[in-house]
């Protein structure tokens, strides 16, 4: 299965908080927000640790494996341009699985994902709204790693 990109998407409007996470995908980085006080990551992007509510954060880049959490396959169609079915999973980072992200999984059939299934981020630049202003935006998607 192929993934081919969708005609329209729900782009976010970054904030100053998570600006890092949704541009880093311009130099090819899944960036996540890293705690100084005690070194752990966490997402979504915040002022501080939810930990140990140290204000020492910043976007960090991590490896982009992960392995699929949780998923729904979505077989309504909500947004004109994004055809079902798609996946919409929860992936857990290998750098640490409690911090998990939630996004598409493409390039699989909807019948062949599976829980702890090994995937990959890459990135779909887009245009997103933000107020009057128009800015880029790297949406992080996965797709399964393929074997060596």
């Amino acid at each position: 299965m192929t993934y081919q990109r969708p005609q329209l998407r729900l782009a976010p409007s970054p904030t100053a908080e998570s600006h890092a996470f949704w541009t880093g995908g311009r130099n090819g980085e899944l960036l996540i927000t890293r705690c100084h006080g005690c070194g752990h990551f966490f997402h979504p992007p915040g002022p501080a640790c939810w930990r140990c509510r140290s204000t020492d954060v910043a976007p960090e880049p991590v490896s982009g494996q992960a392995v699929v959490a949780a998923y729904t396959v979505n077989r309504q169609n909500w947004i004109p341009g994004l055809d079902p079915p798609y996946i919409v999973a929860m992936v857990e980072l290998a750098e640490e699985p409690d911090t998990r992200l939630m996004s598409n999984v493409v390039d699989v059939a909807p019948d062949a994902i599976s829980i702890g299934m090994a995937v990959e981020v890459f990135f779909e630049d887009w245009t997103a709204m933000s107020g009057e202003e128009h800015s880029r935006v790297w949406l992080p998607l996965f797709r399964p790693v393929k074997p060596t």
